[in-house]
């Protein structure tokens, strides 16, 4: 199977289903900003996060390829074989949350983004999903795309956000308060 297709040459790409649609479409911009989360996690996992963590961003990174093609996939297609974002992936997010924030000092200020590199790629991965849950938003005003996904990412950024405290609490790395 060849890699180049050529049928995006003239800057349309297809949904699952065959529509054409141009690159610049806002379903795109929604599933490629999902798409470059997804290999920013990438980045995270390859600085050898302790393991609860990496399962936790495999398991994330999973999820990503499944609201991709749920995006890339209108909600009136006739594809039964496509896994969507359910509630249950929102709930699996909240546990991991739940689960890992009480071991948290408590925050009493805002912290800047940053610590320790694992920490400050978990926290850049968080702006990502933000840019990525902004865009869905737009998206949604245009078009159905169901509320699990707009409700995985906002989710998604919170526990990202924990994670990030998670690696510089494992590694004994000083949070830095943000002072106005």
């Amino acid at each position: 199977m060849k890699i180049y297709t050529k049928t995006g040459d003239k800057g349309e790409t297809s949904l699952f289903g065959g529509k054409r649609v141009p690159k610049d479409d806002l379903r795109i911009e929604a599933y490629g900003t999902v798409d470059e989360l997804n290999s920013v996690l990438g980045m995270c996992r390859s600085m050898n996060p302790a393991r609860e963590i990496d399962e936790i961003l495999d398991e994330i990174q999973h999820d990503l390829f499944t609201l991709g093609a749920d995006l890339a996939t209108p909600l009136d297609s006739n594809r039964s074989d496509l896994k969507r974002i359910k509630g249950t992936d929102v709930a699996r997010l909240e546990k991991h949350i739940d689960r890992i924030d009480p071991t948290l000092e408590p925050l009493k200020n805002f912290i800047l983004p940053g610590g320790n590199q694992s920490a400050a790629l978990l926290h850049f991965s968080r702006t990502v999903c933000r840019r990525a849950e902004r865009c869905m938003v737009r998206l949604a005003r245009e078009k159905q795309v169901g509320e699990e996904p707009l409700t995985y990412l906002n989710r998604l950024s919170d526990l990202l956000f924990i994670l990030a405290r998670s690696v510089n609490a494992l590694t004994k790395t000083t949070e830095t308060k943000w002072v106005p």
